[in-house]
């Protein structure tokens, strides 16, 4: 199959303006730092966060110098209530509401499950799953008594497929996805919605260092585009279920890959 090229980056429209949000896992190249840049792009003043400090500074430092005022940053491991509850107490207190929440840290890692430890399931479902539970229900208690809010949760596409070596991955995944429709459900009470982006290949630096070429072009070719997704792709739909757009929308898993049931 032959790639389609990745198209041109959209510009903002203001789609989040005057909102407050939480962005995790959001000190990279990836589909956080592409999230977080997306939002401001669309008016938002964001908080973000992630386990890995010194990173996070200086996405700070460059996301302030483009977006005066408008980004604040406080490290968060999500596997540590403490540090969940402190963040989103932060978040209120700096701008008095809490409108977005991206549940976007996870944690990968291939291993047959013959061989995997139970260190190695457990460590990535406390990041992946255990994570966006505790960040979930940390949003939905700052957002029940303001009259609403919106949560996006990063699944993935391993969620419904099968692939060899990712069983921790995609139980927590799918676990993920469970989660989302479950709380979707709860949070309507509180006029919250609650929905999930599930990508299959977002490529950016760090993933392509510790993924061999092979398996990239084998996921790529698995594509309709024949292609991976840009990380802002993949924002781009966070973006549009974040926005006033989807307000109908809730215990959603919007597939931004070709790969879904």
């Amino acid at each position: 199959m032959t790639g389609v090229e990745s198209p041109a980056y959209v510009p903002g429209h203001g789609l989040l303006h005057g909102r407050t949000a939480v962005v995790t896992a959001a000190a990279g190249t990836g589909i956080g730092g592409a999230t977080a840049r997306r939002f401001l792009e669309e008016g938002a003043r964001v908080l973000i966060s992630d386990a890995h400090s010194r990173r996070l500074k200086e996405h700070e430092a460059e996301l302030g110098r483009q977006f005066p005022g408008a980004v604040t940053a406080l490290p968060c491991d999500v596997t540590d209530e403490a540090q969940v509850r402190a963040l989103f107490d932060a978040a209120v207190a700096a701008h008095g509401r809490l409108d977005v929440v991206v549940n976007n840290a996870g944690l990968g890692g291939t291993s047959d499950l013959v061989d995997m430890t139970d260190e190695q399931w457990s460590r990535v479902l406390d990041v992946t799953l255990n994570g966006t539970f505790r960040c979930t229900r940390a949003a939905l208690r700052a957002m029940r008594g303001t009259g609403g809010g919106v949560i996006v949760n990063n699944a993935s596409v391993v969620g419904w497929r099968a692939q060899a070596g990712q069983a921790h991955y995609a139980a927590a995944k799918a676990g993920v996805m469970a989660l989302t429709r479950c709380a979707a459900v709860e949070a309507a009470a509180y006029g919250v919605r609650v929905n999930a982006v599930a990508p299959s290949l977002a490529l950016h630096p760090h993933l392509a260092k510790v993924t061999s070429a092979e398996l990239l072009a084998e996921l790529a070719e698995r594509e309709a585009y024949g292609r991976y997704a840009q990380p802002w792709e993949v924002a781009n739909v966070i973006v549009f279920l974040a926005s006033g757009y989807s307000s109908y929308m809730t215990g959603e898993v919007v597939a931004v890959s070709s790969q879904h049931p």
